[in-house]
């Protein structure tokens, strides 16, 4: 009698581990199912998106921040904060919109410059300099000439690029504490970008000669540690671009990697090595950049029929040198682009990319301008 009540007890045990078993199998079931749906499906997959993702966002949904139209403001995001500079107020502004700090900022005209939890703003073609740390200022200083570009990196190092000196070109570094470490001079070529490498132990210089029949392409590196004791002695390398080769723009990635953005194609020098990562050649590129974090993008239009076009969204990882597509279903009318994510202005929507996920969200606006859709 004791053994049919302990194999009647097996068999309820049974029972129940079959139903868990069968319960998940017809989770996974359809959690697979969904997910080819999800991928091969594009009416479901915008469904989905919209409804149960949330990817889809109206922009009488988003948070907005009231300005005063009799005003001129400066706005610029960076970190997580937004800020708006007027009358020498510069209002720093969470994601939710609400008011978070107020800053005493002597600069009309405005030009800025973040990383990571840095941000410096300079007067334009003045001599005003400030670099906040999160909330605060850091520190402030006039400089010697009129500021025509700031670069700070992640670490809160800041290069300066003067104009209307007896050089050229005057470029001025100070550490975080505003103690200036160099400065350098370009007496003949005009400089186009500058970048400080993730180390703080390089200075690199986009400079352009047009003096000549051709244009002439330079990015010459300097060690902040030979400019900080002997400036004229501290070009580590120079390396020259080919004839007519114009670059536009360089970023300093993770690992030393800089990479160069000319007018068709970007470049990448690391190992003391210029190689090139995209290049534009018989395509129809209208967008790139190197404004992300260890990536590159460049967006090229392609015909979808016999009067629309698509905007083919390639994502090159510079570690790996892999590559990612998105396809946008109209043609790109302008960029953003900043730490792992894409904006792509659409005329009346915005779609947003990340670069590591490559998922993407979209805000739906009523004006066909991004600037006034409460992004």
């Amino acid at each position: 009698m004791r053994d049919y009540w302990k194999e009647k007890a097996n068999k309820v045990i049974n029972k129940r581990k079959l139903i868990i078993t069968i319960a998940i199998t017809v989770i996974i079931v359809i959690g697979v199912a969904m997910l080819l749906i999800y991928i091969n499906n594009e009416t479901a997959r915008e469904w989905i998106d919209k409804k149960v993702l949330r990817k889809e966002v109206m922009q009488d949904n988003v948070t907005t921040i009231d300005l005063k139209e009799e005003q001129h403001s400066n706005i610029y995001a960076f970190q997580k904060y937004i800020g708006i500079l007027n009358k020498n107020q510069f209002n720093i502004y969470n994601n939710t919109g609400n008011a978070e700090k107020s800053l005493e900022i002597q600069i009309s005209n405005p030009i800025f410059s973040s990383a990571n939890r840095f941000l410096v703003i300079g007067e334009k073609d003045g001599e005003k300099l400030y670099l906040l740390e999160d909330k605060e200022i850091a520190f402030e200083t006039d400089i010697e000439g009129k500021i025509s570009q700031i670069h700070v990196n992640k670490n809160g190092y800041v290069a300066v690029v003067i104009s209307e000196t007896i050089y050229k070109t005057v470029i001025a570094m100070y550490n975080p504490e505003g103690t200036r470490l160099f400065k350098t001079y370009l007496s003949t070529t005009r400089t186009v970008d500058v970048s400080i490498s993730n180390d703080n132990k390089y200075l690199a210089i986009a400079e352009v000669d047009t003096s000549g029949t051709m244009i002439q392409s330079n990015i010459k590196i300097i060690s902040v540690e030979k400019a900080s004791s002997d400036p004229t002695n501290s070009l580590d390398h120079t390396y020259q671009g080919e004839n007519n080769e114009l670059i536009t723009n360089i970023k300093y990635q993770d690992k030393d990697k800089l990479v160069c953005m000319y007018t068709d194609k970007i470049k990448v020098i690391e190992n003391e090595q210029n190689n090139t990562l995209i290049d534009n050649e018989n395509k129809k590129a209208i967008f790139q950049s190197i404004e992300l974090n260890n990536h590159a993008t460049q967006i090229e239009e392609k015909s979808s029929g016999l009067f629309t076009a698509d905007s083919v969204v390639n994502i090159v990882n510079i570690e790996n040198k892999t590559t990612k597509q998105y396809t946008a279903q109209a043609v790109v009318k302008e960029i953003y682009t900043y730490g792992d994510i894409i904006a792509l202005n659409l005329g009346t929507e915005i779609e947003f990319l990340n670069t590591e996920r490559l998922a993407s969200k979209t805000i739906y606006c009523k004006s066909r301008n991004y600037k006034y859709c409460g992004v």
